[in-house]
């Protein structure tokens, strides 16, 4: 086909348009589970599901349709996991801030990623950050998401004595939560497409039967997008309090987008002679620009997701499998009422496998070298720990520094380290 050769040089990458559908169906599965997850975690700040849901689909489909034709790259965005938990749990429930606030957060976040990706500061900034920094913080991100996970299953509660303690075996949802877990484990060991939304299908279904959920139905005309839609507060997000935020938000972004497409076109074999990505400028536009159009829609901010390596190990290698990606997230806006009746427990597995694959940067760390693990070592608990990923950045960037200094090891600090402590430091002191 003429058209789709001229937008996306099929031929000049070896691949053909039946490779590539078959490679953007392959993604969408593997990724699916994101239209059921975030709704359920957003709810959970107070935020209206079925907008949420709509949001979703909507910031899915334009990020990843973004990243096929303007940068040509076989790689998704949706909403990030973690996030999107940090969202719920942190900035509105336990913070206090509105959900209308954080979302102008996001807005801002994302406004500061197109800045940085339109005048190349991006390089200057990952590469201050140290590394092992950076894979404790996505691994206390998993393990954050393990807690809720955990959470929303039944597998554990709350304790006065113990703060945390085993939750109700007796009662049908932990159970359905563990088998929906080993399902997604055992299926993904055996490479099955779309093994995580099979899963929360599965133990949906057998709620439904067993009469522990109402069944709503599976489509509909999509349900009003108005009550999420441009209700960001930028004047509430302007407040000082929620800077240390918008930095998170800043920070966790930038990572994931850097190391997911670095990773994910590694993988397909995409990158140049030097190891370096081309049209890095516009992939990572295209993934700025979905989070500030998610934040207007009505969602938390929007990344590229490691599943779109999924799709490039089924051969996907241009932009026409991300655009099949995004026009299957735009026909997932009917299936509202099938997304309303999955309950949490079901997807409550899919946060506890996520939290396994965010776990494993921990095996990259320099364990030999106290002053990079102990700092690595603080962020990965102190994420779960205090329900917060932007307290568990500022403790990892603070003993980072204090350990270094310490040690005689103040070479090893950069200038940016070292003002990104200051600032955690003064945010601790002052508010």
């Amino acid at each position: 086909m003429p058209v789709l050769e001229r937008l996306f040089q099929l031929q000049a990458h070896g691949t053909t348009v039946r490779t590539e559908l078959l490679a953007g169906l392959t993604t969408f599965l593997t990724m699916a589970y994101i239209v059921f997850v975030n709704p359920d975690i957003l709810s959970a700040a107070g935020m209206p599901k079925d907008a949420v849901f709509v949001a979703t689909c909507l910031a899915a489909a334009i990020g990843t349709g973004i990243m096929g034709l303007y940068a040509n790259y076989p790689v998704a965005l949706a909403p990030a996991m973690g996030l999107n938990a940090y969202f719920a749990f942190t900035v509105v429930q336990g913070m206090h801030y509105t959900w209308q606030a954080a979302l102008g957060a996001v807005l801002i976040s994302g406004l500061l990623f197109v800045a940085v990706s339109l005048f190349r500061v991006r390089e200057w900034i990952v590469n201050a950050i140290p590394t092992s920094l950076k894979y404790s913080i996505s691994a206390g991100i998993g393990l954050f998401l393990a807690i809720i996970g955990l959470k929303n299953a039944g597998l554990i509660t709350a304790h006065p004595a113990t703060l945390l303690t085993l939750g109700d075996l007796h009662t049908p949802g932990p159970l359905l939560a563990s088998a929906g877990f080993m399902l997604i484990v055992g299926l993904e060991y055996r490479r099955v497409p779309g093994a995580i939304i099979i899963a929360i299908l599965s133990v949906t279904a057998a709620s439904v039967a067993l009469g522990l959920t109402e069944f709503h139905g599976v489509v509909a005309p999509p349900p009003s997008l108005a009550p999420t839609f441009l209700q960001m507060d930028l004047a509430g997000a302007l407040n000082a309090g929620l800077l240390t935020v918008v930095l998170t938000f800043f920070i966790v972004e930038l990572f994931d987008a850097s190391g997911t497409l670095i990773g994910v076109c590694h993988r397909a074999g995409l990158l140049d002679a030097n190891g370096r990505l081309p049209r890095l400028k516009k992939a990572l536009l295209a993934d700025s620009l979905a989070i500030t159009a998610g934040a207007c829609l009505g969602t938390s901010s929007t990344t590229a997701y490691i599943e779109s390596a999924a799709g490039t190990a089924a051969g996907g290698r241009t932009g026409l499998t991300a655009v099949v990606v995004a026009l299957l997230f735009l026909a997932a806006v009917v299936f509202a009422p099938l997304a309303s009746t999955v309950p949490a427990y079901a997807t409550a597995p899919a946060l506890c496998y996520v939290a396994i694959l965010m776990s494993r940067g921990l095996a990259e760390i320099d364990w030999d070298d106290l002053t990079e693990a102990t700092p690595a070592v603080v962020t990965a608990i102190t994420i779960p720990f205090t329900f917060s990923i932007a307290n568990g950045i500022a403790f990892g960037f603070i003993s980072y520094v204090a350990i270094k200094l310490l040690a005689g090891r103040s070479r090893d600090l950069s200038p940016t380290v070292a003002l990104i402590a200051a600032a955690f430091i003064a945010k601790f002191a002052l508010l």
